[in-house]
This record gives structure tokens, C-alpha cells and sequence, in this order.
């Protein structure tokens, strides 16, 4: 092998190291969303307005599972289509199926969503899309591909959080009150720039696509942080994935108090804090195809 081969092959393992090491972090915060929101999601299910409980299920942007597995407790008969870009997402809801029991209900399918003409997804009854919508390149083309997916009279529900959840209180940390606020404000250039859609209006683009809105509902989440193992690892990973987005736009003293927050060592750890919660709000819209 060349120097130069040697060169690229080393540099293509860091950038799978790096790209696997990402995906792992998306995974384990995917996951830990599910812990922490599953009664906030199980009310989601059992709010939707549905004539009758759907067979067919597509679970669009799936992650590793929260949405299929909230969706499979609330219609156990019905079989779930999973579908995500990230093969090890995919990977990680199989094996959760099969812990469960319900991989006989669970497929995968591994698909580019900013592609046009997704294959083989069937025509279900009701179509699932929680925090993936806004991810999209053009939403337009998506919501169009889901009309035209779904059965007649079938539902689509489009679940968004209003932003990434809030864990410390407002005067948090002593040093540097009003970090986390900080730190957010921080990103939103960022998130403008290459999350255009988070936090938009689904209604109207829904509309445009030939939906009909039956429904909307904004639910307020206020967890107190009485599963403090799971909240505190959650606000851990969240602020230092926040961390990697704000950091130039942060003073000095801010950065400071910050790492010593997610130094896991560090007495002033967010991991040995008591006052935690999971502040957001998440917001649903009920569609269906006449």
C-alpha cells in the first residue's frame, strides 16, 4: 500500500470512527427520549383520531423505536413498517423487537426520505412521522409522498418538539446563571441555517399537500427529575451535543462553567445535580387523506 493510500485509508477509518461514534450518540439520545417521554407518547397514541385501529403502520424517520414500539403497545394486532436512513438505528430497533417479542409485527426498511419514489411501504392505515419531518430537505415532496402512500381515509400524524428540552432551572449553575438559555441561543443560527424546518407550522404545508387537518394539540412536558439517572445522562449528551454547536459563540466564562457541568469528574457534574426536570413542549397535528 502507498504512503497516500495508507493516508486516505487512515483517514476514511477516522471519519467512520467518527461518523459510527455520532450515530451512537443520535442512538443513545434517541433511546433515552423514549425512556424519559413514554407516557408522553403513549398519550399521543391514545389521542389520535382513529375510526379504527390500523393494521398496516409506517413509522417514518423511526429512529430506534420509540414511536413503533409506543404505537405497537397501543394496537398490538397491527404490523409496523420502520423506516430510517441509519442502518444502525435499524439495527438497534430489530434487536429491541426481538427483546420484546414483536418482531413478527416490525419491519425495516432502510431509505434515503429525501429521495422521491420510497419503495414498497404498502398503503397503511395511519403513518407516523415524530421529530423526522423537520429534518427533511423538502418537506413539500415528502408530504406529497404520503398522501399519495397512504390508504383513503388513512392518517398521518406529524409529532414535533418546539425545541430541544430544557433540564436546568433558570438560575443554573450558581457560577453562570442562565447558561442553558445561553447555550441554546448560541445554536440558533446554526439550527436556521441547517434545520430550516424545526419549529415550523405543519398545518398549512399539510394542507397544501391534500390533507385534511382533523386535529392539533400542543402538550406541555415538565418531568421532574425523579428517574434522575436517565434525565441527568439526557441533559448530559444533549448540552454536549449543544456544546459542539455553540462553542464559538460563547464567552469564555460561559465555555468554563459549561465543561465543568459535563465533566462527569467534576463536583459541579450535571450528573450529581438534584433539581433537574425535562422542560419542551411537543406538538401534534392529526391529518387525514380524504
Amino acid at each position: 500500500m502507498t504512503q497516500a493510500h495508507q493516508h486516505t485509508s487512515h483517514h476514511e477509518a477516522r471519519h467512520d470512527h467518527h461518523r459510527d461514534h455520532d450515530n451512537g450518540v443520535q442512538a443513545e439520545i434517541l433511546d433515552l427520549d423514549a425512556e424519559v417521554l413514554a407516557e408522553h407518547i403513549a398519550s399521543i397514541t391514545a389521542w389520535l383520531p382513529l375510526k379504527t385501529g390500523p393494521r398496516q403502520i409506517v413509522d417514518l424517520g423511526c429512529g430506534t423505536g420509540a414511536g413503533t414500539f409506543a404505537l405497537l403497545d397501543r394496537f398490538p394486532e397491527a404490523h409496523v413498517t420502520a423506516v430510517d436512513t441509519s442502518a444502525g438505528h435499524l439495527q438497534r430497533l430489530r434487536e429491541k423487537a426481538c427483546t420484546r417479542g414483536v418482531e413478527e409485527h416490525v419491519r425495516t426498511v432502510q431509505v434515503d426520505l429525501d429521495t422521491s419514489g420510497w419503495p414498497g411501504l404498502g398503503s397503511p392505515d395511519l403513518v407516523w412521522a415524530s421529530a423526522s419531518m423537520h429534518h427533511m430537505a423538502r418537506p413539500d415532496r415528502a408530504l406529497r409522498s404520503v398522501h399519495d402512500m397512504l390508504a383513503p381515509g388513512g392518517l398521518f400524524a406529524v409529532v414535533e418538539l418546539a425545541g430541544f428540552p430544557r433540564f436546568l432551572p433558570v438560575d443554573a449553575p450558581e457560577n453562570r446563571p442562565g447558561l442553558e438559555e445561553r447555550c441554546h441561543t448560541a445554536t440558533e443560527g446554526f439550527h436556521a441555517e441547517h434545520v430550516p424546518h424545526r419549529g415550523a407550522d405543519w398545518g398549512p404545508m399539510l394542507t397544501a399537500a391534500g390533507f385534511t387537518v382533523e386535529a392539533e394539540r400542543t402538550i406541555a412536558v415538565n418531568i421532574e427529575g425523579d428517574r434522575s439517572a436517565a434525565i441527568g445522562r439526557y441533559a448530559l449528551i444533549g448540552l454536549q451535543r449543544i456544546r459542539s454547536t455553540a462553542e464559538g459563540a460563547l464567552s469564555p466564562e460561559d465555555l468554563t462553567a459549561l465543561a465543568e457541568l459535563l465533566d462527569t469528574d467534576s463536583p459541579r457534574s450535571i450528573l450529581l445535580r438534584d433539581d433537574l426536570a425535562v422542560r419542551t413542549e411537543r406538538i401534534v397535528w392529526a391529518a387525514r387523506r380524504a
